[in-house]
């Protein structure tokens, strides 16, 4: 194969201090998950389980069998720590006591 068949993609992952994009090339119909582990960002941050995270393209979520396509942006989730419609409902209940 030749580099002109391999198609350029990002796989990203953040933390609360520090944000990771990778570019790497890939074979088209490549999935997600090959991706992934191909980027070596599984070997940086071991606490990603491919398992429990989800992953996206974009900001969709997506299955790991998903094929890439080029200029993707593959995007590993981290568990939430707290349901957000729960802190908003917090929020306004605080607001509203408060005014």
């Amino acid at each position: 194969m030749s580099e002109g068949d391999l198609i350029q993609i990002e796989v990203a992952y953040a933390l609360p201090s520090e944000q990771v994009i990778l570019k790497i090339d890939v074979s088209p119909g490549a999935t997600v998950r090959e991706a992934i582990e191909r980027s070596g960002i599984l070997r940086r941050f071991p606490e990603i389980d491919l398992e429990t995270n989800r992953v996206g393209r974009w900001s969709h979520v997506v299955a790991l069998d998903a094929p890439v396509r080029a200029a993707d942006r593959i995007e590993i989730y981290r568990p939430l720590i707290a349901d957000p419609k729960q802190m908003r409902r917090e929020r306004a209940a605080r607001s509203k006591k408060a005014g």
